[in-house]
């Protein structure tokens, strides 16, 4: 089975995307953290909604589309692995405005697949961001308060249990600005020890963070994507980040 969704489609969407195969979906796919991710792409393209509207309208649909791509593909959509045992990475991840859980579906789960790919599941601790609303007015106010706070605590509690590890700080939509949020709050000391920062669909594309230098951000912004202009209508350029999960990942690798 191929990608069912032309790769035209993809590039009116400012996306290139190679036609990989993958398999088809049976219970041996569904790994410890969901879906492989070529199955995970695949379900995703399959189903992806016809959607073209303002993040206010199209919140329901968001949390629908989530619920049906967790239940498709066994994504996991909690984690909350921060304050175990030391490993060689750790990401915190935001997810985005509507989805459920604390990583939600759109890119959490595929860039977690992508990271044990790269890495090994063995070398990675994976935390969402909780106390975390996602909510519309939460968006519109330039990120929640509550969620940007404890983004920011559990990196400080990162890096005081685990000196030694590689702080990935990640996020999607609205989790983009929970990551700006919390970074900002963080010492100087603090912010400078983050390895890499990875952002998917950022509202605030392009704007510099406390203490990390630009050359340890990667940011994926599809040239469609009115939320990278700090917008508020959703299409699906928004909703296909998971396509460069790989390359971000990579990323993280040679920082």
């Amino acid at each position: 089975m191929r990608f069912n969704i032309d790769r035209l489609f993809f590039l009116s969407l400012g996306v290139a995307v190679s036609a990989a195969p993958v398999q088809e979906l049976n219970e041996r796919d569904l790994v410890e953290r969901g879906a492989g991710f070529n199955t995970f792409l695949s379900i995703l393209l399959s189903n992806l909604p016809v959607i073209d509207t303002t993040i206010t309208e199209g919140t329901s649909l968001i949390t629908d589309f989530d619920s049906v791509l967790a239940a498709l593909t066994g994504a996991q959509t909690t984690y909350n692995e921060l304050g175990g045992a030391c490993r060689k990475y750790t990401v915190i991840f935001a997810r985005g405005t509507a989805e459920p859980g604390n990583v939600g579906v759109l890119v959490g789960p595929p860039l977690f697949d992508a990271m044990d790919d790269q890495f090994g599941s063995s070398a990675i601790t994976v935390q969402g961001v909780n106390d975390y609303s996602a909510s519309v007015q939460g968006y519109l106010d330039g990120g929640d308060p509550n969620g940007s706070a404890e983004m920011a605590r559990q990196i400080k509690a990162a890096k005081a249990q685990c000196p030694g590890t590689k702080l990935i700080a990640s996020g999607y939509s609205q989790g983009c600005q929970i990551v700006h949020n919390a970074i900002n709050q963080l010492d100087s000391v603090t912010a400078s020890w983050i390895s890499s920062v990875l952002l998917f669909g950022d509202p605030l594309k392009g704007q510099a963070m406390n203490s990390v230098p630009a050359s340890r951000v990667f940011t994926a912004c599809h040239a469609a994507d009115d939320i990278c202009k700090d917008g508020i209508l959703i299409g699906p350029s928004h909703l296909t980040y998971a396509v460069d999960v790989v390359n971000a990942v990579n990323f993280a690798a040679s920082v």
